[in-house]
């Protein structure tokens, strides 16, 4: 009798590893944690601030309220790396139409991209939209969410300078457009 108390006990005290189930008292046996239902989901954590979560884990899972996208880390706890992992979410896009004046020659000359996108996603007239739709489309809410780039262009009408980190793109104007002149921009998402 004493062998089957001591028996018990030391189960008691073993740490048994097993599937958890919610809503399911078969789980699957390939996870740790099963949950089932047919008409609700899983909400996960909401964070607005990224560096609020201190240390995170690599492969940590969010909801980041900014970008509006579920976020993973794919760095270390130290050195964090946040990825949105939502299929929505493209990884670039073109930059909307903008008009760059060519009548003149002129240097030091600036756009601020990221203010361009921003003011052209922010408050589409009823009339431009379908009946349905809202009058804001979804926009990265910082200019440092993105990278920018100049992936061509024409080199006999524009010089192009630099890019800020911020999309304040600087160009020089070296003679009129033609039908044919360009500016290709593409924005990055981080």
């Amino acid at each position: 009798m004493h062998k089957i108390i001591t028996l018990v006990l030391v189960m008691a005290f073993c740490t048994i590893t097993a599937q958890v189930g919610i809503n399911t008292s078969t789980p699957d046996t390939s996870s740790v944690l099963d949950i089932t239902s047919t008409s609700k989901g899983v909400l996960l954590p909401r964070v607005s601030n990224l560096a609020t979560v201190t240390n995170p884990a690599t492969g940590l899972v969010i909801f980041d309220t900014n970008k509006k996208c579920i976020s993973q880390n794919v760095g270390t706890p130290a050195a964090p790396d946040w990825v949105c992992l939502s299929p929505y979410v493209a990884k670039f896009f073109y930059m909307p139409s903008v008009v760059f004046d060519t009548t003149t020659p002129a240097t030091g000359q600036t756009k601020d991209l990221y203010t361009l996108y921003k003011n052209q996603f922010s408050n589409v007239p009823a009339n431009a939209r379908s009946a349905s739709a809202p009058a804001t489309i979804p926009f990265f809410p910082n200019a440092t969410d993105l990278y920018y780039y100049v992936t061509g262009y024409d080199t006999s009408v524009f010089k192009i300078n630099s890019i800020s980190s911020s999309g304040v793109l600087s160009y020089d104007v070296l003679s009129n457009a033609t039908s044919a002149s360009f500016i290709n921009i593409v924005f990055v998402v981080k």
